[in-house]
């Protein structure tokens, strides 16, 4: 059984984000469980790397002294896998905000599809949605989005080392892709999309692996909750 003393030290936690959960909301829940279980005023405790709402998967959290290597942990590889609907873009490249324009599917096809995969694996410019939480002008560029503001993103360098369609079903292609830190997913479905011709959306997303991680381990925040409460660490 895990004490408090371990807590305060370092543990390195495994959590399988649930959809709709925001990341700061899955850090909180096991912040208010170890604070509650041993009677703590207050704990360090954070995540390395931030998932959507919309997104599930594996996060990993870090308590007491171990937040200092969550810049070391942002840093690894990370594996996603999900779905691009293609046929339709929306304003924030995911189903957060409505379809906007509507595009043919009718040319596409499953050579196409794994042809046009080549062009994103390997060292890439990339513009970030406008619908993320990085800053410009110490505003994030949400808030720009949803004020209707036009601010100008500039690209960042990524690298995508695997990037391979698991199915066709059109419109809905699955997708398993190994990148760097720093890619936007969303942003790959959009840019997908446009390089097909058909526009797309990312229509549902799974982080696996972050680094030697997997998600298969994990638990979700509620189990933790239910774990740590009943003395079974």
């Amino acid at each position: 059984m895990k004490t408090k003393e371990d807590f305060l030290e370092g543990q390195l936690l495994l959590i399988d984000k649930p959809l709709t959960w925001t990341s700061f909301q899955a850090v909180n829940s096991l912040k208010w469980a170890i604070r509650r279980k041993f009677d703590l005023k207050k704990i360090k405790i954070g995540h390395a790397g931030t998932l959507d709402p919309l997104a599930t998967g594996l996060l990993l959290i870090c308590t007491g002294k171990f937040t200092k290597k969550i810049s070391e942990l942002q840093g690894q590889l990370k594996e996603y896998t999900g779905n691009i609907t293609l046929g339709g873009t929306t304003p924030s490249y995911d189903l957060e905000s409505e379809i906007d324009q509507k595009h043919p599917t009718e040319h596409i096809t499953d050579a196409l599809i794994q042809e046009t995969t080549q062009q994103f694996i390997g060292e890439l410019q990339q513009v970030p949605p406008i619908f993320s939480a990085l800053k410009k002008g110490g505003k994030r560029l949400y808030e720009y989005a949803r004020e209707g503001e036009t601010v100008e993103i500039k690209s960042r360098a990524i690298e995508i080392f695997e990037f391979e369609i698991t199915n066709i079903a059109l419109p809905v292609l699955s997708f398993r892709v190994v990148c760097s830190k720093g890619t936007y997913i969303r942003s790959l479905a959009h840019d997908f999309g446009k390089a097909l011709k058909s526009g797309g959306h990312l229509s549902a997303l799974r982080r696996t692996k972050i680094g030697d991680y997997n998600v298969d381990t994990a638990i979700t925040p509620v189990d933790f909750e239910k774990i740590i409460l009943e003395n079974k660490t």
